[in-house]
């Protein structure tokens, strides 16, 4: 089996839209979606996009959902202050079948796939999805964040880098981010079986930056700009993460 993973969309549909047509060409059996489709400037959408897709889906939470679902129930985001508009926007947004499909979702899933063994897929680690790690994180402290695990392999997302590297005697890959990437513009994406490739799809980006600045999401301007037309570098990112 071959497996595509597809994580932190928020809600881009344009470069969802692009990575799935690279997806069916590689013909992979399975997609799995590692959670952060909310938040974003299209959320329904996006997430009806990805629950007509005719090949098996498969979804895990990623903390982009737990602050929405939180703020759509009335409780604390726990998101910093210049991010709480978008997350109410999505909230308010959410259709109530998407909202209860997110409510559904899992924390992990594991799968096996063919020449990689078994493959847990989480959001950031196994037991959090707020959990921030990089390519340059020390071992020791990423062994401390994923635990004891008993997976050949363990992929994960959450802070939009790709990378693959191997942590004790896992192998640990970041599938990168399709909707909100850190370094050169495009969608990141990650195909495994029987080995681990990682992707980028380029798209149109102009075009999705004016299909963005054409919805009521109140970071659209932003987010067209810094997220799809110029993305922060991978460099000024590791920095921030590996300051906290």
């Amino acid at each position: 089996m071959q497996v595509a993973a597809l994580y932190d969309i928020h809600s881009n549909l344009p470069a969802l839209e692009a990575v799935l047509v690279e997806v069916a060409r590689t013909g992979a059996e399975r997609i799995v979606v590692g959670g952060d489709v909310v938040p974003g400037p299209m959320p329904n959408e996006t997430l009806e996009r990805l629950r007509s897709l005719e090949r098996p889906v498969d979804f895990i939470v990623g903390n982009g959902e737990l602050a929405v679902l939180a703020e759509a129930d009335g409780n604390d985001s726990g998101v910093p202050a210049q991010f709480r508009e978008g997350i109410r926007w999505n909230a308010a947004q959410l259709q109530p079948t998407a909202r209860a499909s997110l409510t559904t979702w899992p924390a992990t899933l594991r799968l096996r796939v063919d020449g990689l063994g078994s493959v847990l897929f989480c959001h950031a680690t196994p037991g959090n999805a707020h959990d921030v790690f990089t390519r340059i994180t020390p071992e020791e402290s990423v062994l401390s964040l994923i635990g004891d695990s008993d997976a050949d392999l363990v992929v994960c997302g959450h802070t939009h880098m790709q990378f693959d590297r191997r942590i004790g005697p896992i192998r640990v890959v970041n599938a990168g981010s399709v909707g909100m990437p850190f370094g050169e513009r495009g969608a990141y994406w990650a195909l495994f079986g029987p080995e681990v490739q990682l992707r980028r799809t380029l798209y149109d980006f102009e075009d999705a930056a004016s299909r963005v600045r054409l919805t009521s999401y109140p970071e659209a301007e932003a987010f067209a700009a810094q997220n799809i037309l110029q993305p922060p570098s991978e460099e000024k990112m590791l920095q921030a993460f590996n300051q906290t």
